[in-house]
């Protein structure tokens, strides 16, 4: 049961989005939302901008620093302002709260009281990110000990056709458990897709699902796909018209995703509608 959401906001476009499918699932079960605004400590203290000061002539440095600071608090406090009173036009219980650090790790140590974290796709600096996926949300997805929600640019208005990808791994159960409960908090049904390495295994996999969720009140309906397993997911979401991807988590190793790359990574970086992950 999601009761504490905790949402990442920078003024961000993706930031946005967050925002309204945060608000949107607290609306419906009667959630709690917390806004977190990270400035980030390299903003004030990096070596670009020690460098920069001294080359202008500011003594001490720490004067500049604080200034720096000055302007970075009083733009979180504007976005935090905004947060609340949007949170009060959709009638959602929320709070505010403003750290400095590493954007990353202060996400996903506020993370620790939360049900669930719900964080942009990219942030306000996404020109500068390689990929398609921020810089800090691969982190915050590496990280986060909870839940966590990646939310595209855009918000489409709700949720109504969830997908659970399913591979048979502990993670993937984990994320079979937590798709269950929300579609039966939400009273939505959900498919199930599992891409087989032969007609056997994707018949055990796929009755394994069928047997567990057959204890759910929801509607449920199963595929069998071939090929490619993060392409076909892709597609299947695109073809379908799902809004919502329950995955596990980075199933292998991070050396091999770094040589192979990994089912839930190509996901993130191509979805087109939010990815619910789960440990």
């Amino acid at each position: 049961m999601i009761k504490n959401i905790l949402v990442a906001i920078d003024g961000s476009e993706h930031s946005r989005s967050a925002t309204e499918h945060a608000l949107w699932i607290a609306g419906r079960v009667n959630a709690n939302v917390t806004a977190l605004h990270v400035i980030d400590i390299v903003s004030i203290e990096g070596s670009f901008l020690h460098d920069i000061s001294g080359s202008l002539g500011f003594e001490p440095y720490l004067d500049f620093s604080s200034k720096m600071r000055e302007v970075l608090e009083e733009r979180g406090r504007a976005m935090l302002a905004e947060f609340s009173e949007r949170a009060a036009e959709a009638n959602v219980r929320c709070e505010t709260l403003m750290d400095v650090g590493v954007i990353a790790n202060e996400i996903c140590e506020r993370a620790r009281t939360a049900d669930v974290v719900v964080i942009g796709h990219r942030g306000v600096n996404e020109k500068f990110s390689t990929g398609l996926l921020g810089g800090t949300a691969e982190s915050v997805t590496r990280k986060c000990p909870k839940p966590l929600l990646v939310c595209p640019t855009q918000w489409k208005g709700g949720i109504q056709k969830p997908l659970l990808a399913y591979d048979g791994s502990q993670r993937s159960a984990s994320a079979m458990q937590a798709a269950a409960d929300f579609c039966v908090s939400f009273a939505l049904p959900l498919a199930v897709a599992h891409v087989a390495r032969d007609d056997a295994t994707g018949a055990r996999v796929l009755d394994e699902a069928k047997r567990y969720l057959s204890s759910y009140a929801i509607q449920t309906s199963f595929a069998s796909l071939s090929g490619h397993a993060p392409e076909r997911i892709v597609g299947a979401i695109r073809s379908e018209g799902h809004d919502l991807l329950f995955i596990g988590a980075y199933g292998h190793s991070r050396i091999v995703e770094m040589v192979l790359g990994s089912t839930t990574e190509y996901v993130l970086r191509n979805a087109p509608c939010p990815v619910f992950l789960n440990r």
